[in-house]
């Protein structure tokens, strides 16, 4: 009885486990990652960039539900230099109407030998992920790869850094978008400018000291995404 017991008790402590381990693998998920099973007849968007283009994506795609199929890339896109080893991954060989794109935070960064980790800036051993001149060279290259595509394409200009953000400096920003901006004008690419939409509203939308947004945030940087989108679709409309 006892023995029988103990093996109930080790079933049901198996099971818990399990199912926590389970509800804990549910909760990391994280939704925007999730594939997009197409509307047929809807327009294909693709949206690329780093922590804050996922952070907009589903609002986004709620958004536009019923206007547009919005995918993303299951990853956080990273610098220009992850963009240029996996942008033909991420594009795929199917059809796309438009491409929001961005990458700059993760350029902009400081790191030392671990590039996964934040350094400080003001240390003589670290350096900038991804210097200005080969960021601009590097968005040269995608730009060019996306506009084979024949999708319409948009870039959205690097968020704010704040003052008191981890390994990043504040006006770093203006310049990475600066070097952006004229490749953009030389591509005839459309700029969706949530740097200037962002910067004055900062102490409603972003989290303190910190390059990240609040749940409103993100919602309000969705709103400015959807009406990029849908503009863009209602000029390639014949």
């Amino acid at each position: 009885m006892l023995r029988h017991m103990a093996m109930v008790v080790c079933t049901l402590s198996v099971t818990i486990l399990w199912a926590d381990l389970t509800s804990g693998a549910e909760r990391r998920r994280d939704p925007a990652m999730e594939p997009v099973e197409d509307v047929a007849g809807l327009p294909r968007v693709l949206l690329i960039g780093d922590s804050i283009s996922i952070g907009y994506t589903v609002p986004t795609r709620q958004l536009l539900e019923g206007e547009a199929n919005v995918h993303r890339p299951p990853t956080n896109c990273g610098p220009t230099t992850r963009g240029v080893e996996q942008i033909d991954s991420w594009l795929g060989s199917g059809r796309w109407d438009v491409i929001h794109f961005n990458w700059g935070l993760h350029d902009l960064k400081y790191i030392a030998d671990n590039p996964a980790v934040l350094a400080d800036p003001k240390d003589p051993k670290s350096r900038q992920q991804v210097p200005l001149d080969q960021y601009a060279a590097n968005l040269e290259r995608l730009v060019e790869r996306m506009k084979r595509t024949g999708a319409t394409l948009i870039w959205a200009t690097t968020t704010p850094v704040p003052e008191g953000s981890a390994g990043r400096v504040p006006g770093d920003d203006e310049k990475y978008n600066a070097a952006a901006r004229s490749i953009m004008e030389k591509h005839g690419v459309a700029v969706n400018d949530l740097y200037s939409f962002s910067k004055p509203r900062l102490a409603e939308i972003q989290l303190p000291a910190n390059v990240h947004f609040t749940p409103a945030g993100y919602q309000a940087l969705a709103g400015e995404v959807a009406a990029a989108i849908r503009k863009a679709i209602a000029e390639r409309k014949p």
